[in-house]
């Protein structure tokens, strides 16, 4: 039972990395390749703050949410300015500067050593605790968080500026003819994207209580992005159920008793064949109705 409720967990908060990036390449269509840096900086944001000056996780939450925005801000910035694959390799190449230094900023990060100790959440919600010392509390919140997420993308999309951003990704052109400021549009998105994801770092760090940098790779953007693209890009649902799915399909390897040798290249490839017969058979994805281009 408890393994079940850790799956749930980490499920939660890649369904907040899915929405996060879906608001960006599904509604903006924005080909974002490095969303698991947003998440770092929220990550060690929130894990410094707690280890060093005793920041309440909450509180350090929020920050490493505004810092992930602040990073969105200064990528998009400059990045906005190119298009298609141009745009695609510069959100690539900033996932892995933020990577890199995460690995290499010895004095902040430990690099590859990893911030270990990192404290737990500790409150009541609703009258219910929320410590990470019992996982279904810890759910508690993650499920909170999760639907705050969730429902904050579907009003943001249902609004005049989520009609806006549907016309940037339709016909960018056409929505500068009617005069809509399309590059504020796409920033403003971006930022949106990117404090999401900062969320979800802050939960990671605080839920696993040990964050390095190989738990933010530019693979980890790419099975974010694999997410959004499976359950369906522009589709609110459809991230949920692809962040959901592909969480828990490849958990089932664990009780093949494959050695883990094994197990991790083929969760890969496992990734790789469905986003092949999704191009084949359903470009849009699951839930769906927009084809990336």
């Amino acid at each position: 039972m408890e393994y079940i409720l850790h799956v749930l967990v980490v499920a939660g908060i890649y369904v907040i990395l899915a929405e996060s990036l879906n608001l960006v390449v599904g509604f903006a269509g924005i080909p974002a390749m490095g969303h698991a840096a947003f998440s770092c900086i929220g990550a060690y944001t929130s894990a410094l703050l707690a280890l060093h000056f005793g920041v309440s996780p909450f509180i350090g939450m929020f920050a490493g949410a505004v810092m992930g925005g602040l990073l969105g801000l200064v990528v998009a910035y400059p990045a906005l300015r190119l298009k298609g694959d141009y745009l695609a390799l510069a959100t690539f190449g900033a996932g892995v500067i933020v990577y890199s230094v995460a690995k290499n900023w010895i004095g902040l990060t430990r690099g590859p050593m990893g911030l270990p100790g990192i404290p737990q959440f500790q409150a009541k919600l609703l009258g219910v605790g929320c410590s990470t010392g019992q996982t279904w509390q810890y759910l508690v919140l993650v499920v909170v968080v999760a639907g705050l997420v969730v429902w904050a993308c579907s009003n943001i999309t249902r609004s005049v500026f989520g009609r806006e951003l549907t016309s940037v990704r339709e016909d960018e052109t056409a929505a500068i003819a009617l005069g809509k400021n399309t590059a504020r549009l796409k920033l403003i998105v971006f930022v949106a994207g990117a404090f999401f994801a900062g969320i979800a770092g802050s939960l990671y760090a605080h839920y696993i209580t040990f964050i390095d940098p190989s738990s933010f790779t530019t693979m980890e953007s790419i099975t974010i992005l694999l997410m959004v693209i499976f359950g369906g890009m522009g589709s609110i649902p459809g991230a949920v159920v692809g962040a959901l799915l592909l969480v828990a399909l490849p958990e089932a390897l664990r009780f093949v008793g494959l050695p883990s040798s094994v197990a991790a290249p083929l969760r890969q490839m496992m990734y790789g064949l469905l986003l092949v017969l999704l191009m084949l058979w359903r470009p849009q994805g699951m839930l769906g109705k927009y084809r990336f281009r």
